[in-house]
């Protein structure tokens, strides 16, 4: 059974990648992830209660300060926080008492010393035994080793700056993780509370997953829309933009579909409710998000493999640093001052936190613009995207057809009957033709037998002893055409049209000027798609090809060098090339769950522009995760040789490393703050 709870109290993705490997160990435990951005641990087990107080154990043995919790509350993160503030201006007035009151004793100065260096780095100390004894070696360890090594050699004042400086880094450190997290959480936080249940006469609050499908719900002006469903009774401006990312609030009335977490803003609704919660609009796209997590791009897993043995290679350097300088200067105190600064300015916290927090960033501003990106792998792939294949019916038009004409090839049948026999066999199907067909239709249908869909191609049923197929057989050179034949001879066609999008032109512009190549490829005939490709302005069309084409042409892409490809579809019959492309993009949370889970990437609101968007906003990610990993090593290794070259001491070396930290970690959140929209972006990044 999978289980996820919150926990507090961990501001260092390190020591939560340690923690997550010490809960792994557990007997009973498996899979467990902590969320280092959401705050939270999964895992499986099959007895839950043994295995939380297990977790709980081991998390207080090895973090001390972390805490697993059941709701959270922003009192309680607010009081460590000023725990540990007060902790530090005690400790750093009892390191001045013993550093400037002069003439002190020699015992009273240690005394005090001890105690302020105790105050200061307690959490730090205890941390690196615990870890040592486990045989886990990390920044804790470096820290303490330094501030030991330096008090040792008489540099009483730089060890003490040492903890002073780390224990303010890590404070700040801390407040601006957190404050990240609370901007990403806002973002994402789609899930209403409560939903209010009408029974009868009666209303009831409950909770949306007690909600049953089919049943009458009132959404009043304010309030967030809890579950999927039909409007039955009233209307509203309806504010979308956490779905969306769209400001201009939409209007709904009587018999419109609406989606759960849209906002009422100035009339009362009832609705019907047309799923569960837990298949509701707002439950996928928060699964889609707090999943995100567990599919890391390349840098983020070499980030994470990396500082495993970072440590230890840190120590083994500092150890030959010192060796090599004191064979040369023949100055034991001094060398070993220079070992201790390679240890402070070594700490792996600048990659560890902003790498991840990039990418989350980035994830978390998409989701806010209705964009639903499955992981930072995806986010990554995006930016190196050459080519992108669009489906037509649904995806760069609006999948809402017009019957332009029906012709009956049967005198015994009129126009009316035509319909009707098309509208038996479609019933069944989601596809946007068979959905403006049954429209279309007002007689009332009935059940038909032996249904055979064959994909791509149309529906074969029976009906009154006479075999149907309605679908295309042959191919029409005029529009949309539905094909309609009894026992294999051909007895009507319905000839339709499909608007294009509106934004479909703006999608396909932008994409060009980032030098992305746009492909057309529908199953319709010659006309209908060059019509189309015309008008959005797409690089290049094909036309009358089954699903299986279109995997194969996905396939064809991906083998050409230096070539990544992307898929953008919203139907069933999609659902292999998208999952055979570098990203599959699905269009509309709403749509077949296949698709959805085939895809990669998911634009809430069908809007095309919103691809052109993605890669935007992918390609400002990727650029800020490596402006993160270089200014941090050219900083890292700069401090290095001036402190191998006795130029800087060991206080430089830790305000370097803070200071590098919480610039990292500034810069990550700009990806949550990037307007993608703006033209300013470069046209290639490789």
């Amino acid at each position: 059974m999978k289980k996820i709870i919150k926990i507090e109290g961990i501001d260092c993705a390190n020591c939560a990648k340690v923690l997550e490997n010490e809960i792994n160990k557990l007997d009973g435990i498996k899979n467990a992830k902590i969320n280092f951005i959401k705050s939270t641990l999964s895992f499986e087990s099959n007895d839950t209660e043994k295995a939380l107080k297990d977790i709980t154990k081991l998390t207080k043995y090895i973090e001390p300060d972390a805490k697993i919790v059941k709701n959270f509350t922003a009192s309680k993160k607010y009081q460590g926080l000023i725990l540990n503030i007060c902790t530090l201006i005690t400790g750093i007035g009892i390191g001045a008492c013993a550093l400037f009151i002069p003439n002190l004793p020699i015992w009273l100065f240690w005394c005090l010393y001890i105690a302020s260096a105790l105050l200061l780095g307690y959490k730090t100390y205890y941390k690196a035994f615990t870890l040592l004894f486990k045989g886990i070696i990390n920044e804790n360890l470096l820290i303490m080793i330094s501030v030991i090594g330096a008090a040792s050699v008489g540099e009483t004042m730089d060890a003490l700056m040492v903890m002073i400086l780390y224990e303010i880094g890590k404070i700040f450190e801390g407040i601006a993780v957190n404050k990240s997290r609370r901007s990403i959480e806002e973002l994402t936080n789609l899930q209403p509370e409560y939903a209010v249940l009408i029974e009868g006469d009666q209303e009831r609050k409950v909770l949306p997953s007690e909600v049953k499908l089919g049943s009458i719900i009132i959404v009043r002006p304010g309030e967030k829309v809890p579950i999927d469903g039909v409007i039955i009774d009233g209307k509203s401006m309806v504010d979308m933009k956490s779905l969306t990312g769209e400001n201009l609030p939409v209007s709904k009335k009587k018999n419109d579909e609406i989606l759960s977490g849209s906002i009422a803003m100035n009339g009362v609704l009832q609705i019907r409710t047309t799923s569960e919660y837990s298949q509701c609009t707002v439950s996928k796209i928060m699964n889609m998000i707090e999943n995100a997590s567990e599919k890391k791009s390349k840098a983020e897993t070499f980030i994470s493999k990396f500082t495993r043995w970072y440590t230890l290679i840190v120590i083994a350097c500092a150890l030959l640093t010192w060796g090599i300088s004191w064979a040369v200067t023949k100055d034991f105190g001094s060398s070993l001052y220079r070992g201790l600064t390679f240890l402070v300015i070594s700490c792996p916290c600048a990659f560890a936190i902003s790498v991840p927090l990039a990418y989350f960033s980035g994830i978390g501003n998409a989701s806010r613009r209705g964009i639903l990106i499955k992981g930072s792998n995806y986010l990554d792939a995006c930016a190196k995207l050459t080519t992108i294949g669009f489906d037509k019916t649904g995806t760069l038009t609006n999948g809402k057809f017009n019957i332009l004409e029906i012709l009956s090839f049967d005198k015994k049948l009129d126009e009316e009957e035509i319909l009707y026999l098309c509208a038996l066999g479609e019933q069944y199907s989601n596809h946007p033709l068979a959905k403006s067909i049954t429209h279309a239709n007002k007689r009332k249908l009935v059940v038909v037998k032996e249904i055979d869909e064959q994909l791509g191609k149309g529906v074969s049923f029976t009906y009154r002893d006479n075999r149907y197929f309605v679908g295309r057989k042959g191919r029409n050179t005029k529009n949309t055409t539905i094909e309609l034949y009894r026992n294999n001879k051909k007895i009507g066609e319905i000839h339709m049209v499909d608007a294009l999008k509106e934004n479909s032109p703006i999608a396909c512009s932008e994409l060009a000027e980032m030098g992305i190549r746009t492909v057309l490829l529908s199953g319709d005939n010659k006309e209908s798609v060059q019509t189309v490709a015309s008008l959005a302005g797409v690089s290049e069309a094909y036309y009358e090809i089954l699903p299986e084409d279109k995997f194969k042409w996905v396939e064809e892409q991906k083998s050409q060098k230096n070539s990544r490809v992307a898929f953008v579809g919203d139907g069933i019959n999609d659902a292999p090339a998208l999952m055979l492309a570098d990203v599959g993009i699905a269009m509309g949370i709403t749509g077949m769950d296949a698709t959805i889970e085939a895809s990669d990437i998911v634009i809430v609101n069908d809007d095309p522009s919103k691809v052109a968007t993605a890669i935007r906003l992918s390609r400002y990610t990727r650029k800020i995760v490596w402006e993160n990993i270089i200014f941090s090593i050219v900083v890292k290794v700069a401090v290095l040789i001036l402190g191998i070259a006795n130029v800087t001491n060991m206080l430089v070396a830790v305000f370097a490393d803070v200071g590098v930290t919480l610039l990292a970690i500034l810069n990550s959140i700009r990806a949550l703050k990037h307007n993608p929209n703006k033209k300013s972006f470069s046209k290639k990044i490789r």
